[in-house]
Parts: C-alpha cells; sequence; structure tokens
C-alpha cells in the first residue's frame, strides 16, 4: 500500500453490447494472460446460453447473480498476546463485488465439462438460484464470521 498519494479510481469504460460497466469489471477479471477477446467472447456466448436457459434477460440473470454471491463480512486474522483470533469485518463494496466475481469465476473454472461459456453460464444460472459452488462460499464465509463474531470487539 502506498504511503505517498491515495490512488485515483479511474474509469471504467461500458461494454458494447450490454453498455453495463459491471460486465467490463467480470471480462478484465476473468482475463487470462491478455486474451480480452477470448474473455469477451465467453462471456456473451455464456449470456446467450442463460437467456435460453431461463428466459429471461441475461443481464437481469447476471446483475441477480452477482448480488446473490457477494458476501457482506468476512473474517481476518489479528493477532493478539499470542493468540490468533478471526475477527469478522464487514466489506466495503468495492471489495464485495471484486470477492463475488473472483467467487464466480474460479467456481466455474473448476467445473468439470464442456467448454468455459457453458460452465460460466451453468454457475451463473445456479448463483441466481441461490445455489451453486460460489453462492456454497459466500454461505460458509458467513458462516465462518457468524460463529466468531465474540472476537468483533477485537476489530481495528
Amino acid at each position: 500500500m502506498g504511503r505517498k498519494n491515495k490512488s485515483i479510481d479511474r474509469p471504467i469504460a461500458p461494454d458494447p453490447k450490454y453498455h453495463s460497466v459491471v460486465v467490463s469489471k467480470f471480462v478484465s477479471r476473468m482475463m487470462l494472460d491478455g486474451k480480452k477477446a477470448t474473455s469477451v467472447r465467453i462471456i456473451y456466448d455464456a449470456m446467450d446460453k442463460i437467456r435460453e436457459k431461463t428466459d429471461k434477460e441475461p443481464l437481469e440473470v447476471f446483475l441477480k447473480a452477482l448480488d446473490n454471491v457477494k458476501p457482506m463480512v468476512e473474517v481476518k486474522s489479528r493477532r493478539v498476546g499470542g493468540a490468533t483470533y478471526q475477527v469478522p469485518i464487514e466489506i466495503r463494496e468495492s471489495r464485495r463485488e471484486a470477492l463475488g466475481m473472483r467467487w464466480v469465476i474460479n467456481a466455474a473454472r473448476s467445473r468439470s465439462g464442456h467448454e468455459m461459456a457453458e460452465r460460466l453460464a451453468a454457475e451463473l444460472v445456479d448463483a441466481f438460484n441461490s445455489t451453486g459452488t460460489a453462492f456454497k462460499k459466500k454461505e460458509d464465509t458467513h458462516k465462518m464470521a457468524d460463529a466468531n463474531k465474540a472476537f468483533a470487539h477485537y476489530r481495528w
């Protein structure tokens, strides 16, 4: 973390098809080895598959899925007097979004099966329905924070 000036948040251009900044961020997070065109193609294919599966607007499904996966609290290790406590802390919105996207992408990558677009579409539909690996990760994080709320007074 820099000690001099606070870094500025650069404006992010929305994606061309859905005109959404969130989709644009998702494209950037999913990209491997600088292959943005591949990432864009995968996400747009996944959106088409979502439309076929759910008969709903894919952007709405995508945004609701991310909302369902975003965690509200997380635990951080805090060392106090020789003991390490897992202290629950609330997360700011930008980190919530980043964690949610990361969990969806990792869950889609770890799914067995077909091409990435299908796996991503399946994971997003599962997250939309409040099931799936990414949603389970959020639930586990919340359970961990709930179990350790006795140490909340160690927050800093």
